[in-house]
């Protein structure tokens, strides 16, 4: 039995997923907000309380590196826009996303993007998967929402990989 390309975009979400598990099961809330360089991006909490990014446009070079919290609001951002799209709602602002403050809550709000997700994946049919792609590719008349399922797979798998090698960075550096 030869699997259809929805079963294997799911497969390999799964499988990412699984890896993401493995970090955020041990991710010490500590983690989130270690400074690994001098030039950094963290989430930082302001005068109101909430907790925002940092961020500029263009981005700056060298590219700061990222705190995993920064990290994981990135994720929150990016994800939560495509969830909206792929749920047929109005895609949040990047602005209007913020970190929810602390290391358990960030790991319960990535947790909670997935479920949305997997709904998302479990009502794609054909139709679906061959209509235009929304974020990112919204410009890109060639693209579908096939390649942005793929691409929601492929960011995924980058930001486990940075945030799985800022943890065991870290656990290193403490001693």
């Amino acid at each position: 039995m030869s699997a259809t390309s929805t079963d294997l975009m799911r497969w390999q979400f799964d499988l990412t997923w699984s890896l993401f598990e493995y970090h955020l099961e041990r991710v010490d809330p500590g983690d989130f907000l270690w400074e690994p360089a001098p030039v950094c991006w963290t989430v930082r909490r302001g005068d109101d309380g909430v907790w925002r990014p940092d961020w500029a446009e263009p981005e700056p070079d060298p590219v700061p590196v990222p705190t995993i919290g920064w990290v994981s609001w990135h994720i929150g951002w990016w994800w939560g826009v495509t969830i909206d799209h792929g749920q047929g709602r109005a895609p949040r602002e990047r602005e209007s996303v913020t970190w929810p403050g602390d290391g358990p809550s960030a790991v319960a709000w990535l947790r909670g993007l997935r479920t949305e997700w997997v709904a998302v994946l479990e009502g794609l049919g054909p139709a679906e998967l061959a209509a235009p792609a929304p974020f990112p590719f919204q410009d890109d008349p060639a693209m579908t929402f096939a390649h942005t399922v793929a691409w929601v797979n492929a960011e995924l798998m980058k930001n486990v990989a940075e945030i799985g090698q800022l943890r065991l960075l870290r656990a290193c550096t403490q001693g």
